[in-house]
């Protein structure tokens, strides 16, 4: 900025940079009345700092022409000194209120900013508990669908555990009647040890079925 050399410099000057910040402040008003962000963006930093070198700049030219009124200017250069004075201390103390305004409104939106955050994070922690209970909740019913087939199986296999203890116990009131018959008829005595035979082998067939059913059983039951 050019050193003004004569008081109506000086205030052609101060009336300058008082339109210019009257200007930019103006802008500065419907940033601050409109701003919802939680940070300035580029164009909000560079209207803050033209305003704060505009102010800068103005405090000079009042330095400079408090020293011509000293000097020995008349009482309405001193009224206009004054005038312009109060200007100053007006623009710089709005300057100031806006922006700590501004700075409140943003830690506000990067407060609500954080709550929202956390309330998300709390619903995806409930979604998550929700569905581990969910999983345990169909485990269980599997657990549960596969204990009633296994009891279902069991009963099956007791069922022919009971008719194979019936069908030997009539074999073996057979065998009895058959004994004393070939003892009897010794004709008779060959084809009743081909049925003995046969009969044993018979049983020995049915309990390996049964072994292996049970056997077959149990590794189902392991493996659910």
């Amino acid at each position: 900025m050019e050193v003004p050399s004569s008081w109506d410099a000086l205030r052609k000057q101060a009336r300058k940079l008082e339109a210019q910040l009257d200007e930019q402040m103006n802008s500065y008003r419907r940033v601050v009345s409109t701003k919802v962000t939680t940070k300035n963006d580029i164009s909000e930093n560079d209207l803050e700092s033209g305003i704060d070198r505009l102010l800068k700049q103005l405090q000079q030219v009042n330095s400079q022409m408090q020293a011509w009124v000293s000097s020995g200017g008349s009482e309405m250069v001193s009224h206009t000194l004054t005038r312009h004075q109060e200007i100053l201390q007006d623009l710089t103390q709005e300057f100031y209120r806006l922006r700590s305004s501004l700075r409140a409104k943003q830690e506000h939106a990067s407060l609500l900013e954080d709550f929202r955050e956390f309330d998300r994070t709390r619903l995806d922690l409930e979604e998550g508990v929700g569905s581990a209970e969910q999983a345990l909740l169909k485990e269980n019913a599997s657990i549960s669908r596969s204990t009633g087939q296994m009891d279902s199986v069991i009963s099956h296999a007791q069922a022919t555990l009971g008719a194979l203890v019936l069908q030997r116990s009539t074999f073996g009131g057979i065998n009895s009647k058959l004994s004393n018959v070939s003892s009897r008829l010794p004709t008779v005595n060959t084809i009743l040890s081909a049925i003995k035979r046969k009969k044993s082998m018979d049983t020995i067939i049915l309990s390996l079925v049964a072994s292996v059913c049970t056997f077959v059983i149990f590794i189902y039951w392991l493996t659910k």
